[in-house]
């Protein structure tokens, strides 16, 4: 042994202490208590009502059917919600209940997607801008860190000698499912009616399908399960207040000044513009109805939303402790908020004379609906800077753009678009049967005024409304059906 070994201390071994955070990029604290029985609960509802009622295609009524239970859950374990949670909440069922309605796969999608972030805002919260865009995807990281809290609820559960008791009334359930097990099959071999009934209302117990009813009971439980965290240890979300600005007057109302004048230049060219309308395009040399729209409304919508930016950063960083600064922040905002209504109205006025000289389209349509959202931006804009104080404004626009989605899907934009593009043959003869052979079954009653040779050549993309399970039930697959069957005969029979 050498001298050194003497002298040199030996190496402390110290106890591993978990993290007391979660590792994302909010301050997130780690729940001290396991999940408790009341949320393991909520979260097996949740899991069993994806498993039962979720369908295998788009839009169906399994979906509003889930999201009920899921917020039925989400209550069990909350308790008594907030104002704001029932807003966001509300707009969640919103969103999601007008899928029965619906068959546009698109439109399925951003409704989804929207019920989801409003879900996600019900239980997490969030006040500024930041806050919103955190706050609407937390759930979504709970989701990847709960099962450890999960599974220490599970645990407890199983130690506790007293929640053991409750479980107990699990076992006639059971029971009660075992014998169902035996003796449903011998009354169906019994009777063929008996056997049909059962037939339309049970699925086929196949491999494939046992499969994807585990799948979505572990995908909705996780989910529910990540709600539940959000609701027991919720992370701190960035909405502290603004600090004070050393900005000088000059340094940002310049700029913006600049802007200004800008837009008050574009804007005095475009009135005889806007209100012109078509007959400015037709009686104007040189300039057609696809040169005017085309040449100009994806750069006014781009101008719309840089400007939004724009107004923002001031509104961030502009100072506001006198009344001189105060007077030139509504001032400057305040015009370049309502000279951009101009662009807007000037967008949606060029918008409007081009669909009216080549037809309408989804994309178009919803293009507009963006637009006109913008505007409704700028209004709101407008009402915070009448008194400086915007804390409500991130949640006014977010709520806006989600109730604004809810309007538009209950609008049916492939209908509209159709009853568009079927009055303009009517006076025109002309049609895109193409592409109105794309639109989902919302458009079948509409398309069907057309000729029997265009409508025959639309039944091809309609094949999917032949899904018969109840989860997938859709009242405009519903109400196509029988139309698109008595076409498919008619079409049969000449051709």
């Amino acid at each position: 042994m050498n001298d050194q070994s003497l002298t040199t201390p030996p190496m402390l071994t110290r106890p591993f202490v978990p993290s007391t955070t979660y590792p994302t990029i909010m301050h997130w604290e780690r729940p001290e208590k396991p999940a408790p029985p009341r949320t393991l609960l909520a979260i097996g509802i949740a899991g069993a009502a994806g498993a039962i009622a979720l369908p295998g295609t788009t839009a169906g009524i399994g979906y509003p059917i889930v999201a009920i239970a899921c917020a039925a859950a989400a209550w069990l374990v909350m308790g008594r919600p907030g104002p704001a949670a029932l807003a966001w909440g509300g707009l969640s069922l919103a969103l999601i209940g007008i899928t029965p309605f619906r068959d546009a796969e698109w439109l399925f999608y951003l409704c989804l997607l929207g019920s989801l972030a409003a879900a996600s805002l019900a239980v997490a919260g969030g006040r500024s801008l930041a806050g919103i865009v955190l706050g609407s995807v937390t759930v979504t990281f709970a989701s990847a860190l709960c099962l450890p809290w999960v599974f220490r609820g599970l645990k407890a559960l199983r130690d506790n000698g007293k929640a053991r008791r409750k479980v107990r009334i699990a076992k006639p359930v059971l029971l009660s499912a075992a014998l169902l097990v035996v003796f449903v099959p011998l009354l169906a071999s019994a009777d063929a009616a008996f056997a049909n009934l059962l037939g339309s209302i049970t699925p086929d117990m196949d491999g494939q399908f046992t499969f994807r009813w585990i799948l979505v009971f572990v995908l909705v439980a996780i989910g529910m399960a990540g709600a539940s965290l959000v609701i027991a240890s919720g992370p701190r979300l960035p909405d502290q207040p603004r600090k004070p600005s050393r900005l000088s007057i000059m340094e940002w109302a310049m700029p913006v000044g600049i802007l200004v004048l800008l837009f008050t230049a574009f804007a005095a060219v475009q009135f005889t513009a806007l209100f012109g309308g078509a007959d400015y395009v037709l009686h104007t040399a040189d300039v057609t109805s696809a040169q005017y729209a085309r040449g100009g409304f994806w750069q006014l919508v781009a101008v719309t939303v840089l400007t939004l930016g724009v107004v923002a950063a001031a509104a961030r960083w502009a100072p506001r402790r006198t009344p001189a600064e105060r007077k030139w922040l509504r001032g400057l905002l305040g015009a370049l908020s309502l000279l951009v209504l101009v662009i807007v109205a000037s967008a949606l006025s060029r918008m409007w004379t081009y669909q009216q000289a080549y037809g309408f389209t989804v994309l178009r349509l919803s293009v507009e609906a963006f637009e006109l959202w913008l505007g409704l931006l700028y209004v709101l804009v407008l009402v915070a800077g009448v008194r400086l104080e915007a804390r409500w404004l991130p949640r006014a626009i977010t709520g806006s753009g989600l109730a604004g989605l809810f309007l538009f899907a209950l609008l049916n934009p492939e209908r509209v678009a159709a009853e568009h593009n079927v009055a303009r043959y009517e006076q025109t003869k002309k049609v895109d049967v193409d592409y109105l052979s794309r639109l989902s079954a919302d458009a079948v009653p509409v398309l069907l005024r057309l000729p029997v040779e265009h409508r025959c050549a639309m039944t091809g993309a309609l094949e999917r409304l032949d899904d018969r399970s109840w989860q997938s039930w859709n009242l405009s697959r519903a109400t196509a059906l029988p139309r698109v069957t008595g076409l498919r005969a008619e079409c049969a029979t000449r051709y």
